[in-house]
C-alpha cells in the first residue's frame, strides 16, 4: 500500500499547534486536537453571512477591505445621511458621521485613511471628505461636481472617473495628489455608477450607465484609458471598490430591468462567472483586498433598504481542511 512518505517523500509533521503560516500543500498532525490537517486553496466562490450593518442603507460609499471596512453615506434623497459604520470581520460600529452629508458618493482608501468623493446633497456636489480614523474633514472639491463617480486608489493618490454632473453621464477623469484635483485624460466611453478599483496609476472601470446599460470594461496606466474584454452581464448601480487592476470582483446590481445577483471574477484579461451573490442588489457598500476576498454590505433590496453583509472568498485562497476518512 502507498503511503505519505513514499509518494510525497517527506513525513507528515507532528505538532502540538496549527503552524503560524502553512503553506498551500503542506499536510500536519495536530496531536492537541487530534486532528490530521491539509493547507489547500478554494477551488470555487463563495459568499458568507457576515454582521448586519446598524443602519439599514444603500447609494453610499465604501472602503478598506473584507475584515477592516469602512462604509458611509446614503441616499434618501430629501435629507443625505452623514452616518458612517466600521466592520472589524464579525460586526459594524457606528462612527462620526461625514461632515457634509452626502449620498451617491464614491469612496476609497482604508479603513483609518478613506476618501468621500463628490455625491448628491442634494444637488450635484463635488465635495471631498478625509477620514482620519476617527473623524471626517473637507479637504477641497473637485474640478467638475458629480455624483455616482468611481473611484481608486488611495487617500493621498487617488483618482476619480465618470460620474454623473447634470443631465448626462460623464467620461472627466480626475487625480488627487492629497491637496487639489487635476483634469487627466478621459475614460473612452462616459458612464455614472460604474464599478472601480486599483490604484491611481493601475485602475480599472467596468459596467454603469449611458444611454443603456454597459458591460464595458476600461484599464488605466496613470496616462491613458484603454478598453478591454467586456463583463458577461452588463449592468450599473454594481458594487464599488471591486479590487485591483488584476483581479477584481463585479456583483449583483441592476440589469436594464431587473436586479441581478449575477457575480464576475476579472483576472487581468477576461471576466469570468463565478458563484452568484446570496441576495440580489444594488447600490451596495463595497470593500476589497482584491477579487478573490471581498466584502459587500447594505444597498437596495427588494424591500427596501438592506442591513445585510456579504463576504466573498473566491478560488485560489488559501484555507486550512481537516483530512478525514469515508
Amino acid at each position: 500500500m502507498a503511503t505519505y512518505y513514499g509518494t510525497y517523500g517527506q513525513k507528515v509533521q507532528y505538532l502540538a499547534s496549527d503552524p503560524s503560516d502553512p503553506q498551500i500543500g503542506q499536510v500536519w498532525y495536530n496531536s492537541t486536537s487530534a486532528i490530521l490537517k491539509v493547507r489547500s486553496a478554494t477551488t470555487s466562490g463563495t459568499w458568507a453571512t457576515g454582521g448586519n450593518m446598524n443602519t439599514a442603507r444603500a447609494f453610499g460609499a465604501g472602503a478598506g477591505t473584507q475584515t477592516a471596512a469602512l462604509a458611509f453615506g446614503s441616499f434618501p434623497q430629501a435629507s443625505p445621511n452623514g452616518a458612517s459604520e466600521s466592520y472589524n470581520g464579525t460586526s459594524w460600529t457606528t462612527t462620526s458621521g461625514l461632515a457634509s452629508g452626502m449620498g451617491q458618493n464614491a469612496g476609497t482608501g482604508t479603513q483609518t485613511a478613506a476618501l468621500g468623493i463628490g455625491g448628491y446633497n442634494p444637488g450635484f456636489s463635488g465635495t471631498v471628505q478625509s477620514w482620519n480614523g476617527s473623524s471626517w474633514t473637507v479637504v477641497g472639491s473637485l474640478n467638475e461636481a458629480r455624483c455616482g463617480a468611481g473611484a481608486a486608489g488611495i487617500q493621498t493618490a487617488a483618482l476619480a472617473f465618470g460620474g454623473q454632473p447634470a443631465s448626462s453621464p460623464t467620461n472627466v477623469t480626475e487625480k488627487y495628489n492629497g491637496t487639489s484635483w487635476t483634469s487627466v485624460n478621459t475614460m473612452n466611453t462616459a458612464r455614472r455608477h460604474p464599478g472601480g478599483g486599483g490604484t491611481q496609476t493601475a485602475a480599472l472601470g467596468y459596467a454603469g450607465y449611458n444611454t443603456d446599460v454597459l458591460a464595458s470594461t476600461e484599464s488605466y496606466n496613470g496616462t491613458t484609458w484603454t478598453s478591454v474584454n467586456s463583463m458577461n452581464t452588463a449592468r450599473f448601480y454594481i458594487n464599488k471598490n471591486g479590487g485591483t487592476q488584476t483581479s477584481a470582483l463585479a456583483a449583483s446590481g441592476s440589469t436594464a430591468t431587473v436586479l441581478s445577483s449575477a457575480a464576475e471574477l476579472w483576472n487581468g484579461t477576461s471576466w469570468n462567472n463565478t458563484t452568484v451573490q446570496n441576495t440580489a442588489r444594488y447600490n451596495m457598500y463595497g470593500a476589497a483586498a482584491s477579487g478573490t476576498v471581498a466584502l459587500i454590505s447594505g444597498g437596495s433590496a427588494p424591500g427596501g433598504a438592506s442591513t445585510a453583509t456579504e463576504e466573498f472568498t473566491g478560488p485560489g485562497v488559501a484555507e486550512t481542511k481537516t483530512v478525514t476518512v469515508s
